[in-house]
């Protein structure tokens, strides 16, 4: 059964609250340890002195003692709070901090190694089924063990991260099985749950790193050493700081183990091969006591994203972040005897792979979908491809191994000047020029000369080069061409995103005709690339109430409506249509707009603030747009092209239309 995007990405919301108890749990106990442990010092400092001053028996001890508990409070509080601020702060650029951070080293999109070149080929397969755009890849060179973990704040700042041993060891359907594992974290919201765990494990482990400094510090030498305080406490608080990371790691446990469960089952739903993943979970086992262990001195803040366990075992069961291996591999294979393979570097224990390069084949006609039975035709000269509103709302979050399919034949049918722009930064800027050049001889002309004035002469050659294939390219592969170029357009230097955002903006709108597509595209460049580089403001609020997001929704759907018709009455039974599946409290407080009154200027802030609402909220307005644009019960390729487009810049990939044979 395929599992419900809107409803994973609920589960990640509400596992977020959870983890807000957690916390609170955690600093509570750690306070109230401190408090005992402060408490008792300073009763016994005090009980000495009137001892030595005046030869008197201590007072009676008090468990209570405000001023010292309040004291201990604030210090504890102001210790968590800046240093879980400062792990936050320091994993805002997303995924690629987080790989960097564990030594991960780029893989370049033109890589020829072949191992490399298989992982990439792997990754971009399945970015391109899910409708996301392509993650960048980076691979831990230090590590043997077969390991991998997803990066990032939402899908546009993805990384995938795996180590030598997963690249090296696993087969390509093993590898794959591993990677749509690390694509369900990416699609359910385990994402940014997990960046989330990073940063507040690592304020409440600061005590138990203060300790460790300051117990270092009796390591020096010279006069005073036995008067030095400091390693004394720094005793008290490294054990005191054992209680946070007890709580850290049950924390990381609660959230991680039932989320590998989901995305063990995920990944096998998306290949249809349970021996992709049983595979590299029976490798792991084999390798013994390396396994699936990282080395890295961050693996403990990690522990709960990778794809095994990398860290050694906790005594307690219940710490555990990764059920047992032969668990995990049960479900698949029930029959399972709990034997692993044994697992060599040599390569002995493997099959060759099939490193050599396919042929170009010609571009698949798979446009359609195959949900709930739904096989559509592809379409003829005569009636263009079609797919049915209701079996779209379905397919979100659950590419399946057609779309996998789709996805490799795609690729493979590029041609080899599209697929390698597509991988260079400023090839790849000239890719998407080229994709908003007009069909107009005349028209494309006068924009190449004006373009040439406002960017790099040599780009400008290259989008003039570049525009047959791609003019010749089917409309459902312009998405995937923009996701398989966003990957390189990340490696922009400042100044030429600047430039390039600027020579976008007004290259949509140079031909005199804004059409909605071409604005989207536009509007997914910029919202995956903007926070990277510092041109978007991050977005404080999250709406869970329909109420403010009424205006917003209203010239949403009014856009879709004039989408493809000037008749008043046509656009109007569009509107109509799709207002119901809104589910707004109350539906006389949306009216059509008028044309003048939703375009683009309107759509962008919209667009903006709807991506900040709740995911049930997404997974009404998105059915509310499938139905304004689809108002006879069928969608048209360009209008199912719009509609993934919008539905990206929502944050909520949409694979591809794929008909099944």
């Amino acid at each position: 059964m395929p599992m419900d995007f809107f409803q994973q990405q609920d589960k990640a919301h509400r596992k977020t609250k959870w983890l807000v108890i957690y916390f609170a749990l955690a600093v509570a106990a750690m306070i109230a340890a401190i408090y005992v442990a402060v408490l008792l010092v300073f009763s016994g400092v005090q009980a000495h002195q009137e001892r030595s001053d005046y030869g008197q028996e201590p007072p009676q001890f008090s468990v209570w003692n405000p001023r010292i508990f309040f004291g201990v409070s604030m210090a504890t509080l102001a210790i968590i709070a800046i240093g879980s601020l400062y792990k936050t702060s320091s994993l805002a650029a997303g995924g690629s901090a987080v790989s960097e951070m564990m030594g991960g080293r780029l893989i370049s999109p033109n890589a020829t190694d072949p191992d490399e070149r298989k992982l990439l080929n792997v990754v971009e397969e399945m970015a391109i089924a899910s409708g996301v755009p392509v993650p960048q890849v980076y691979v831990m060179d230090e590590e043997d063990g077969i390991n991998a973990f997803a990066a990032g704040h939402k899908p546009g700042d993805a990384t995938v991260t795996v180590t030598r041993g997963c690249m090296k060891l696993l087969s390509r359907d093993e590898l794959q099985g591993v990677i749509g594992h690390e694509f369900s974290h990416v699609l359910n919201g385990d994402m940014r749950l997990n960046l989330r765990l990073m940063g507040i494990i690592f304020g409440i482990l600061c005590l138990a790193v203060i300790g460790r400094v300051l117990l270092q510090t009796s390591r020096g030498g010279g006069r005073g050493r036995g008067q030095n305080p400091l390693p004394l406490l720094g005793l008290v608080l490294l054990l005191i700081g054992y209680v946070g990371v007890f709580f850290g790691r049950l924390i990381q446990a609660a959230v991680s183990r039932q989320r590998e469960f989901l995305a063990d089952a995920s990944s096998v739903q998306f290949t249809r091969n349970p021996g992709g993943i049983t595979g590299a979970l029976k490798k792991i086992g084999g390798l013994g006591e390396t396994g699936s262990r990282i080395g890295h001195a961050h693996a403990e803040e990690l522990s709960h994203m990778f794809f095994g366990n990398g860290v050694s075992e906790p005594f307690i069961g219940l710490l555990e972040t990764h059920p047992p291996l032969v668990q995990r591999i049960r479900i698949f294979d029930p029959n399972f005897d709990g034997k692993f393979p044994c697992v060599r570097y040599d390569g002995r224990d493997q099959p060759p792979e099939e490193i050599s390069k396919p042929k170009r084949q010609a571009m698949p006609n798979l446009f359609g979908t195959v949900l709930g039975g739904a096989i559509l035709t592809s379409g003829d000269a005569e009636r263009p491809p079609v797919v049915r509103s209701h079996s779209v709302l379905p397919n979100l979050g659950n590419p399946t191994p057609l779309h996998l399919k789709y996805a490799a034949q795609l690729r493979d049918s590029l041609p080899d000047a599209v697929k390698a722009a597509a991988r260079e930064p400023l090839d790849a800027v000239a890719l998407i020029y080229a994709m908003l050049l007009s069909s107009d001889d005349q028209t494309r002309a006068t924009q190449l000369a004006e373009l040439a004035k406002r960017i790099d002469p040599a780009i400008c050659q290259q989008t003039a080069a570049l525009y047959p294939d791609v003019a010749k390219a089917a409309a459902h592969a312009h998405l995937p061409m923009v996701n398989l170029a966003l990957g390189a357009l990340r490696n922009l230097k400042a100044d030429q995103y600047t430039q390039f955002s600027q020579a976008l903006q007004w290259l949509v709108q140079s031909d005199g005709k804004l059409e909605l597509f071409e604005f989207a595209i536009q509007k997914i460049i910029l919202h995956h690339l903007a926070p990277q580089f510092g041109q978007a403001p991050r977005a404080v609020v999250q709406y869970y109430s329909l109420k403010p997001l009424v205006p917003d929704c209203a010239v949403l759907l009014s856009a879709l409506a004039n989408v493809g018709s000037h008749d008043a009455a046509e656009i109007q039974k569009a509107f109509a249509t799709g207002l119901p599946y809104l589910r707004a409290p109350d539906e006389t407080a949306l009216v059509l707009l008028p044309r003048e009154q939703c375009g683009v200027k309107e759509i962008d802030p919209a667009l903006n603030r709807l991506a900040q609402a709740a995911p049930l909220i997404k997974k009404n307005l998105l059915e509310a747009c499938i139905h304004t644009i689809g108002t006879d019960g069928v969608i048209l390729e360009a209008e199912a092209e719009l509609l993934r487009a919008i539905a990206d810049t929502l944050d909520c990939p949409m694979p591809p239309f794929v008909a099944g044979g």
